[in-house]
C-alpha cells in the first residue's frame, strides 16, 4: 500500500496541494514518533492535549485501537502545520479556541489542561447535534467566511458556527487519519499489497470476511 500516494490524493480531494518533501516528512514523522514525547508543531500543549482527547472521543478504543493509539492526533497536528495554507490554519485555530473557551465556560473551569474527554464530549455532541437545513446554512457561512477572507475583506462568524467548523473538519480528518494509518490499514481492513484477479460482482464476506478493502 503506496501510503504517500493516497495522502496526496487525499489531500488533493480536500482542496489541500502537498509538495513531495512535505508528504515524505509528513507520513515518515507520523510513524516513527513516539507518542510519549510527542510535542505539537502547530497546536500548543494544551491544545495539544485537548486534540489527543477529542480524537478518542470521535474514535475511542474498542477490539481496534483508538485514534491516539495510531497517532492520529499526530497527523492532525503535522497536516495543519505543514500542508494547510495560512487561511485554513487561521480558521483552523480560531475555530477550535471557540470550542475550548465553549466547553471551560460549560465545565465551570478555568484551565484547558483541567479538561476532562467528558466535558469536551459534551461539547462536541452539542455542536454536531444540527438538523441537515443547520448544517447546509452553516457550510455556507464559513464558505462565504473564507471567500471574504480570500478577497482581503473582513469577516467573522458566530461563535456556533465555529464551533461547527471546528467539529465537523477535526470528525473527518479525525476518520481520515484513521483509515490511512498503517496499523488500520493492514491489520484492521482487508489488505492487499500486489492486488490479483478482479472481481467485478461477488459477495464481500465471501472475499474479506465482510471487511472494507483498505485504502
Amino acid at each position: 500500500m503506496d501510503r504517500r500516494k493516497v495522502l496526496k490524493n487525499m489531500g488533493l480531494a480536500m482542496g489541500y496541494t502537498i509538495a513531495t518533501p512535505t508528504l515524505i516528512s509528513l507520513v515518515q514523522s507520523c510513524k516513527t514518533e513516539p507518542t510519549i514525547t510527542w510535542a505539537p508543531e502547530f497546536f500548543t500543549m494544551e491544545q495539544g492535549s485537548v486534540l489527543t482527547k477529542l480524537v478518542d472521543i470521535i474514535l475511542p478504543k474498542t477490539d481496534t485501537p483508538s485514534a491516539s493509539e495510531v497517532q492520529v492526533d499526530i497527523f492532525i497536528d503535522r497536516f495543519a502545520d505543514q500542508v494547510m495554507e495560512n487561511a485554513q490554519q487561521d480558521l483552523f485555530k480560531m475555530s477550535m479556541s471557540k470550542f475550548i473557551d465553549k466547553a471551560l465556560v460549560d465545565s465551570g473551569k478555568e484551565k484547558v489542561e483541567d479538561l476532562t474527554p467528558e466535558n469536551l464530549e459534551l461539547v462536541l455532541a452539542a455542536t454536531l447535534k444540527v438538523t441537515k437545513e443547520e448544517q447546509v446554512m452553516y457550510i455556507g457561512k464559513i464558505n462565504n467566511y473564507n471567500v471574504a477572507l480570500a478577497d482581503g475583506k473582513e469577516a467573522s462568524l458566530e461563535d456556533g458556527v465555529s464551533r461547527f467548523a471546528f467539529a465537523n473538519n477535526l470528525r473527518g480528518m479525525t476518520i481520515w487519519g484513521y483509515k490511512t494509518s498503517e496499523y488500520v490499514g493492514e491489520e484492521v481492513l482487508a489488505y492487499l499489497p500486489v492486488p490479483g484477479e478482479y472481481v467485478g460482482c461477488a459477495d464481500l464476506e465471501e472475499l474479506t470476511g465482510g471487511k472494507a478493502w483498505s485504502l
